[in-house]
């Protein structure tokens, strides 16, 4: 025979020969169970997949435990339909890709340069879902401080995106702390209503700054006794002021009075040439127009009552100086509004008119100025008292000539002599400012407020003191703005005028002016008392030089 027939037995030990071979490395590369180590499973017999039972043929071909689990797919020979089979592919590039990531201790995101080789995979597509936006208030505080600093929410917004002022400060704080690279753990937030804040006294709000609250006197004022309430950081200001309180009230107290009443704002206009300048204010000069000219302004408000009119020519343009009443409220918006109402119908009667500006600066808010010392604005305000010798030597420690003397020296020829503008006094300024803080006022307009002559007279044969102090120009209010304010609301309480009185629109205001009228007094006179007798660094000292006590916190 040309051939030998096959023996069967050599092929089956030829096979296992082989099959050893190719299995040794694997085993001692990785330890596999012994079911790997057998040849053979019953064909068709599905396996679930696992790295301790594996399949040993695939289509006639051999392949390891470790090849066959690599797409953690059931069996190889098992045909998975094909889009199951990408997505499986797609599964195991991405988790493989974030493990080689990590071992590198790099960005989990792909490299390009390393992936360009990998055939392009399109997972199976699913359906999308409608995108709802997530209301900003829901929120964390987190998400929403990388949407501000990306420009998607304004920071002056938040009050009004969040609904909540408080949450709207504490993302703010988290903005400016990480501008600037400190915490803001000594500034104040919590605690405070800042729903009474929004849209009347700040913006941008970040917190708020505690000023310590004195309580100076009582002092009798028209017959009646008024506590004082004055925020400040000076030392001394606060006990000065109530040792004159003291002074003034054992004399018998003060007396006081309104002798004008109105604010104040003046626009600036310009015509073409002089001539119809001139024609402009002998119009509004006229008493007819006047009357049409205040029935307009009074009709923008309950409250704003037109009083008078005033024109100041320079070249072609024209300063117009309107003063209204404005019951409690200091009055800034209440006469701008009026103002608006009448520059209105003066621009339909002089087409040649141009309005430059609402306010010219001939009002004048909050800087110095000649008018404001001379014509008013606000509440003019005098006060007055007799202050006996005896209370003089006893609780001034000084003499009623020392200061009369220095008074007429200090306040009346040194302000001469340095071309003041209604800064013939001692220190009225320190006063005004601290009653303004505690009571919600605009404290910058602390300049025009503080305008005061202080005047000093022997009499009753130089036994006693008569003093005087005039103030043309105390701008305050008893509502609106800062009065609002829970803790200035209540200083307001302790004088007694917080809000308005009804059928009486202005008596709490005028109440406000005369108090820190008197109260301006009253530290005046304890300051010149304590220049005249050489105390003033003594009493500084012991005050305002004091060493703090530990902290408790």
């Amino acid at each position: 025979m040309l051939f030998a027939p096959p023996n069967f037995s050599e092929t089956r030990e030829l096979f296992w020969i082989i099959y050893i071979l190719i299995l040794i490395p694997k085993f001692f590369a990785k330890v596999m169970s012994v079911r790997e180590l057998f040849p053979f499973f019953k064909w068709g017999f599905n396996i679930r997949r696992s790295n301790f039972l594996v399949p040993i043929l695939s289509n006639n071909v051999i392949v390891t435990g470790e090849e066959a689990v690599q797409y953690e797919k059931p069996l190889p020979y098992k045909d998975l339909p094909p889009q199951i089979q990408r997505n499986l592919e797609q599964k195991e590039y991405i988790i493989q890709n974030d493990n080689n990531n990590k071992n590198n201790n790099i960005s989990t995101s792909p490299n390009l340069e390393s992936t360009s080789t990998i055939p392009q995979i399109t997972p199976e597509s699913t359906p999308t879902l409608k995108s709802t936006k997530v209301p900003t208030k829901e929120l964390s505080n987190l998400e929403i401080l990388e949407k501000v600093e990306k420009g998607e929410i304004l920071a002056y917004k938040l009050e009004s995106e969040l609904g909540d002022c408080t949450r709207a400060v504490e993302i703010r704080r988290l903005l400016l702390e990480k501008q600037l690279q400190k915490k803001l753990e000594t500034l104040p937030y919590q605690q405070y209503d800042f729903g009474k804040v929004q849209g009347q006294c700040c913006e941008n709000v970040i917190g708020y700054v505690p000023i310590p609250v004195g309580a100076a006197g009582p002092i009798l004022l028209n017959g009646q006794m008024v506590t004082i309430p004055m925020a400040t950081t000076e030392g001394c200001l606060v006990a000065s002021t109530h040792r004159g309180c003291k002074a003034i009230s054992e004399s018998g107290g003060s007396r006081c009075s309104i002798t004008s009443r109105g604010m104040t704002r003046a626009p600036v206009v310009r015509f073409s040439d002089i001539v119809k300048a001139a024609e402009f204010v002998n119009w509004i000069n006229s008493p007819e127009n006047y009357g049409t000219l205040k029935e307009v302004f009074d009709s923008t408000s309950r409250f704003a009552r037109l009083s008078n009119i005033k024109c100041t020519v320079a070249g072609r343009s024209v300063y117009i100086r309107f003063k209204c009443d404005t019951g409690d409220a200091m009055g800034m918006n209440m006469v701008s509004k009026g103002v608006e109402a009448v520059l209105d119908l003066l621009k339909s009667l002089f087409d040649d008119m141009a309005l430059l500006s609402v306010s010219g600066n001939m009002c004048t808010d909050k800087k110095p100025s000649s008018i404001n010392w001379i014509e008013g604005r606000g509440r003019s305000v005098v006060c007055e008292a007799l202050i006996t010798g005896d209370v003089v030597q006893k609780v001034l420690k000084t003499s009623v000539q020392a200061l009369v003397d220095l008074n007429i020296a200090k306040n009346l020829v040194g302000s001469a002599m340095a071309g003041s503008i209604g800064g013939f006094n001692a220190h009225a300024s320190n006063i005004v400012t601290a009653v303004f803080l505690a009571t919600g006022q605009d404290c910058a307009q602390n300049v025009e407020s503080s305008n005061c002559i202080t005047q000093m007279e022997a009499c009753n044969d130089g036994q006693d003191l008569y003093m005087t102090v005039t103030m043309p120009s105390i701008e305050v209010g008893t509502v609106g703005g800062g009065t609002s304010l829970p803790a200035q609301a209540s200083c307001l309480d302790i004088i007694g005028v917080r809000g308005s009185i009804a059928g009486k629109p202005g008596a709490n205001a005028d109440q406000l002016a005369k108090t820190i009228c008197a109260a301006v007094m009253a530290g005046e006179l304890s300051l010149m008392a304590a220049l005249s007798a050489g105390h003033l660094m003594k009493s500084h000292l012991q005050l305002n030089r004091a060493k703090s006590p530990p902290s408790t916190n």
